[in-house]
């Protein structure tokens, strides 16, 4: 039986990136231990499954020494201060997935002739929050008026992605790789990122944070295309980023989704924080805990009080435990974005894209699937 030859530690490599627990690793491959203290090598077919099963490539494995990798796009993460030092295989591909269907994308617009994105790095860190946030706010058409029609803020996410899409923006948003629930994403590695291209816009939000937390990362990575600046973040309503650029971009999310003074006119005297965060929430049509925020900005909460009432909101958030499955079709939907899903359909059909392709790109394996996703999407147009 022929043996492949893999620098031993290769495996231990994969095996840390993979962040999979050891015992499991060892139950599914009883050799791994040996592997690795180089006493024998595996066959070709072992080497593969276990290259599947850490999502590792397996060109990696005939490699000299383990690879240093690295994010393919400005890192703003940090954790306690410092940078995160190695991006796990599921964060890996969802970049890789979203920039691939960004490439296709910007080919299908250039073949259509659609004209590029002006709002593309329109804007820089120099304008002043408000300013930036009323210009988002205008050309979305996401005010306070239009978000009174909303019956909750959920809905207002709704419909926020919605006019992202409109304007032409590339909206993902999952909680797996693909359309593997096997490959969860970690919202504590990263919450979202921005790609930026002028004729193929992305954002992505990661579905496993919060509902709470998904619209304020919306608004993040928006300031993100408008200012030109692609980039990975963990940013949320209640942190105060180290980057002068993270910085900005919060304040502007927090501007956009709840204005400062229409919310100082809105206080009243004497309201506890809860009524106060209900009925705010209610009129703004945003989350708890963005509120919360801007009750920080306005100087109606100190620092101390606000820390305490965030960590005690997010607590409650948590235990308010979102169901997950949902129709497998609006789900894959929102995972490459309405707008994606027609492009690659339409092209699909009339021949100008491989089948095999577009099944990559969705994440499907089934013509079946295929034809139900595009008959779907032809119901919503």
């Amino acid at each position: 039986m022929t043996r492949v030859a893999v620098n031993p530690d290769l495996f231990r490599w994969a095996r840390e990136r993979s962040r999979i627990d050891s015992l499991v690793l060892v139950s599914r491959f009883p050799k791994l231990p040996a592997w690795e203290n180089a006493e024998v090598q595996p066959t070709l077919k072992q080497l593969e499954d276990y290259a599947r099963a850490t999502h590792a490539p397996i060109g990696f494995f005939f490699l000299p020494e383990p690879p240093i990798e690295s994010v393919p796009i400005p890192d703003f993460r940090t954790v306690a201060g410092r940078v995160v030092a190695r991006p796990s295989p599921n964060l890996l591909d969802t970049i890789y997935a979203c920039q691939e269907r960004q490439s296709w994308y910007r080919d299908f617009a250039t073949v259509t002739n659609q004209n590029p994105c002006s709002f593309v790095g329109s804007l820089t860190t120099q304008t002043p929050p408000t300013s930036a946030a009323a210009t988002i706010s205008r050309a979305l058409g996401f005010d306070l008026e239009s978000r009174r029609d909303c019956p909750t803020w959920t809905a207002a996410l709704r419909r926020f992605i919605d006019q992202a899409d409109a304007m032409g923006v590339l909206v993902m948003v999952s909680g797996v790789v693909f359309n593997n629930n096997r490959r969860p994403l970690e919202p504590e590695e990263f919450r979202g990122f921005a790609l930026v291209d002028s004729l193929a816009p992305l954002v992505f939000i990661n579905g496993a944070d919060s509902k709470a937390a998904q619209m304020f990362t919306l608004a993040h990575e928006l300031a993100h295309l408008w200012i030109g600046a692609s980039a990975l973040s963990d940013s949320t309503a209640g942190s105060t980023p180290d980057q002068a650029i993270e910085r900005w971009c919060n304040s502007v999310a927090a501007e956009l989704l709840v204005p400062l003074e229409p919310l100082r006119a809105s206080l009243e005297k004497g309201e506890g924080l809860s009524d106060t965060l209900a009925r705010l929430a209610r009129n703004f049509k945003v989350s708890s805990l963005v509120i919360l925020r801007r009750l920080l900005d306005a100087g109606h909460l100190e620092s101390t009080a606000f820390r305490t009432a965030y960590a005690a909101e997010l607590q409650r958030l948590a235990e308010l435990r979102q169901g997950s499955g949902g129709d497998f079709y609006r789900t894959t939907t929102a995972r490459v974005s309405r707008r994606f899903g027609r492009a690659l359909v339409e092209s699909t059909l009339e021949g100008r894209t491989l089948y095999r392709d577009a099944f990559r790109m969705l994440g499907i394996s089934k013509t079946s699937t295929f034809k139900e996703f595009a008959r779907r999407l032809d119901m919503s147009l």
